[in-house]
C-alpha cells in the first residue's frame, strides 16, 4: 500500500470526482485524515480487480486514461505504469489534495458532473470507482465520461451496490455480530440522507448502454473477512462516528463496543459487492 499526504484540511466537504457537495455535505469526505486509512484498505481490497480489469482491456504501453474521481494515488500510479513514459495519464478529483503531482501522472482538479470533459475524444480508457454512487446527476456524469472516449476507446464503472448485501457480518451468530449489523444499517442511513443511490451498483450495465456504449458486461467482487474488511471497517466508523451521533443513529457505547470487536478480531467483516461494468465507444467501423 502507498501512503499519501495529509489533505489540505481547507479544502472543504466534497464529493470526490463528482458534484460540489450539497448543504448536507458528503458522508465519506476525502479532506477528512481518515480518508487516507479508507484509500489505502480499499487499495488492498479492490486494487487487484481494478488492474485486471485494465488488462482485459488493453491498457498497456503508450494508452491515454483518465482516473475520475482518483482519490488517492494508488489507481493513477498503476495507469502511469501501464501505460509508460509514451502514455499519458490524467488523474481528476474536485478535491485532489492525496493525489501526487509529479509521479508519473497529471493531476487536475475536475468535477465530472458539472465542467466539460478534458480533451474530449482522445482516451483510450476512462476509469471510476467508487464515485458515481455519490453524485446526484449520475446520467450527466457518464455522458462526460463517454465524450472524453476516443472511438473505441473503453469506459469502466466501479461502484457498489449496499442494497444487494446490507450486512457487516454474514454470520449473524451473536451479540457482537448482531451490533455490527446494525451500526452498518446507520452508515447505509446515513449515506442515503446524503443522496447517495444504494442500489447503483446493479444498474451500471443498462447506464453504460444507455450511454451509447456497445459490448458492454460487468461482473461482482465480493471480500469476506480479513485484516483489510476489518482496518476499512474501523476507518470509517471512525470518520462517520459524529455524524452517527449527531443523526442519533447510534451512541458512544455501541460504537466503542464495535470497535473493540473488531481490533480483538471476532467478526468476520464483509462489504457490499462492488459491481464492475465496463463497455466501448463505437467506432466508425461498428456501424
Amino acid at each position: 500500500m502507498t501512503s499519501a499526504p495529509r489533505p489540505d484540511p481547507i479544502a472543504g466537504t466534497t464529493v470526490p470526482g463528482g458534484n460540489s457537495a450539497s448543504a448536507r455535505g458528503y458522508l465519506l469526505d476525502n479532506a477528512r485524515a481518515e480518508a487516507g486509512e479508507r484509500f489505502a484498505w480499499l487499495a488492498e481490497l479492490f486494487d487487484g480487480v481494478t488492474r485486471g480489469h485494465f488488462d482485459r482491456l488493453g491498457v498497456g504501453p503508450g494508452s491515454r486514461c483518465w482516473e475520475v474521481g482518483a482519490g488517492g494515488p494508488n489507481i493513477p500510479e498503476a495507469l502511469a505504469a501501464a501505460a509508460g513514459p509514451s502514455g499519458h495519464v490524467l488523474a481528476t478529483d474536485i478535491n485532489p489534495s492525496w493525489l501526487r503531482a509529479g509521479a508519473g501522472y497529471e493531476v487536475r482538479r475536475h468535477d465530472v458532473a458539472a465542467d466539460p470533459p478534458p480533451e474530449p475524444g482522445t482516451f483510450d480508457l476512462v476509469h471510476a470507482r467508487l464515485v458515481l454512487v455519490h453524485v446526484p446527476d449520475r446520467a450527466r456524469a457518464l455522458a462526460t465520461m463517454v465524450a472524453a472516449l476516443r472511438p473505441g476507446g473503453w469506459l469502466l464503472v466501479e461502484d457498489a451496490d449496499t442494497a444487494l448485501q446490507p450486512l457487516a457480518c454474514l454470520d449473524d451468530s451473536g451479540p457482537a455480530q448482531r451490533r455490527a449489523n446494525r451500526l452498518r444499517d446507520a452508515v447505509r442511513e446515513l449515506l442515503a440522507r446524503r443522496g447517495a443511490d444504494l442500489r447503483y451498483g446493479r444498474t451500471l450495465p443498462r447506464a453504460l448502454r444507455a450511454a451509447g456504449l456497445v459490448e458492454v458486461a460487468a461482473v461482482g467482487t465480493f471480500p469476506v473477512g480479513g485484516p483489510a474488511c476489518d482496518r476499512l471497517e474501523a476507518a470509517t466508523f471512525r470518520h462517520v462516528r459524529g455524524e452517527l451521533l449527531a443523526a442519533g443513529l447510534a451512541d458512544d457505547t455501541e460504537i466503542d463496543a464495535h470497535l473493540a470487536a473488531i481490533h480483538a478480531g471476532e467478526l468476520d467483516l464483509t462489504l457490499a459487492p462492488l459491481i464492475s461494468a465496463w463497455g466501448r465507444r463505437p467506432a466508425s467501423h461498428d456501424r
